[in-house]
């Protein structure tokens, strides 16, 4: 069954019209407007250049392992580095609502969606607070000095994941 409604994450509240382009982080895609699920959204509650690692279950039997293997009773973990959380503290970030009709989903990432033509916004709404946000949803939200060793454990396990900016993360 197709999602009906798709969305994109920015800072800028004034988007009309999300026109195909080629990712800086990936010049061999064509060109394209980028999309989430719903269930995915959370990986973009961050300021856009934020470099990132999030892990979450698909089912409760997954459970039991992933919260002993991470020491967390939540069921989704995302971590950013510590010198970003005053950019989280503060960054305005808007959800765009976008009519899912001409998107596809993109195979090399779940939740994530693409479309070769331009899209208007169904709506856009500011988010608030995105460390409320998170802790609303149950999110457990790590601030660590590296992403790296987290994320050598989460590309290592049996959990889905994504891995986001992390050219901008501090050094290994």
């Amino acid at each position: 069954m197709r999602t009906r409604v798709l969305h994109h994450f920015s800072e800028d509240p004034a988007i009309e019209r999300f026109v195909p382009h080629v990712p800086t982080t990936n010049p061999s895609h064509p060109p394209a407007v980028w999309a989430i699920d719903g269930a995915h959204a959370p990986v973009y509650w961050f300021p856009r250049d934020c470099p990132r690692v999030t892990v979450w279950t698909d089912t409760a039997a997954e459970l039991p392992a992933f919260q002993s293997c991470f020491t967390t009773t939540a069921s989704r973990l995302h971590a950013i580095e510590h010198t970003w959380l005053a950019r989280m503290q503060r960054v305005e970030l808007y959800r765009y609502d976008l009519p899912a009709d001409s998107f596809a989903p993109w195979p090399d990432a779940d939740g994530q969606w693409i479309s070769t033509e331009s899209v208007v916004p169904l709506a856009v709404a500011a988010v608030g607070d995105v460390i409320d946000l998170h802790a609303r949803a149950s999110i457990e939200l790590r601030i660590v000095p590296s992403l790296w060793p987290l994320r050598d454990v989460v590309v290592a396990g049996p959990w889905p994941f994504s891995i986001v900016r992390m050219l901008n993360a501090q050094a290994r």
